[in-house]
């Protein structure tokens, strides 16, 4: 297939995915989505047992793209539900991969770059790797990262990450058990590579049935919350604050909340 935004080489029994929009330092934008979407498609069907997601550049992913949020203001109820369903499809294709996904974080992942490293079962990071969950300072609601990071840390660390809506970088992501490795950047990928022989050695069908319970325990109770989130995603979008903090955010200056 053919992407835009995203680089896949397929060696062997590894399949190496690299978010290809170094000049908006990997930002989400809906064509990386659909580029995300279908290359995983592609690697699930491959001859790949294992798949790593890094970012080109300095950055994994910085959330996302400016245009695109330009864009957000306006829209219609549907069209914001749309939205918000699409980001879940992303979301849940990473999460319910059948495959096992390493991701190799070379830089900042910030909102929805944060969601995509930490959704991969396995997540290598840099030293000076950043996180956050940051959408309370542009006026949105965490709510689609919100609902997988419940599952990872419990309610009390994630009240203070998503509330707080700060950065925190790799030594603390690792102190909260959302990363497994902190990595030097020369050997990141090494790493990962390394990681991924060593899952390749196993039984790819054991891997892919645990993969499956693990994700067959969870779908009950996430298919409830993601559909909540998903109303939370696209109800807030209509509101004056959402519309003050992109327009603050893109004008680079102090918001002002009104509460509505």
């Amino acid at each position: 297939m053919n992407y835009k935004t995203v680089q896949l080489v397929v060696d062997a029994s590894v399949a190496t995915l690299t978010l290809n929009r170094p000049d908006r330092r990997n930002a989400i934008s809906y064509e990386l989505i659909d580029d995300l979407i279908r290359a995983l498609e592609e690697v699930r069907d491959s001859t790949a047992r294992i798949a790593i997601i890094t970012g080109a550049g300095k950055a994994f992913c910085s959330g996302m793209d400016l245009d695109n949020m330009k864009a957000l203001i306006g829209r219609t109820p549907e069209q914001n539900l749309e939205d918000a369903r699409t980001t879940v499809s992303l979301f849940r294709s990473l999460y319910e991969f059948p495959k096992p996904t390493i991701a190799a974080v070379n830089g900042a992942a910030i909102a929805g770059g944060t969601g995509l490293a930490l959704l991969c079962d396995f997540t290598l990071a840099v030293p000076e790797a950043k996180f956050g969950y940051t959408e309370v300072r542009i006026g949105f609601v965490p709510a689609i990262v919100g609902t997988f990071l419940l599952r990872q840390v419990g309610e009390k660390i994630a009240r203070d990450l998503l509330l707080t809506g700060r950065i925190f970088d790799a030594a603390e992501a690792l102190k909260m058990g959302l990363i497994n490795e902190i990595v030097p950047p020369e050997k990141l990928l090494d790493r990962a590579c390394e990681l991924a022989a060593h899952l390749a050695e196993l039984s790819p069908l054991s891997l892919h049935n645990t993969k499956r319970l693990l994700t067959r325990h969870a779908r009950a109770e996430l298919d409830a919350q993601i559909e909540a989130a998903i109303r939370e995603n696209a109800g807030i979008r209509e509101s004056a604050d959402f519309r003050e903090g992109i327009e603050s955010f893109l004008e680079k200056r102090k918001p002002k909340w009104t509460g509505r």
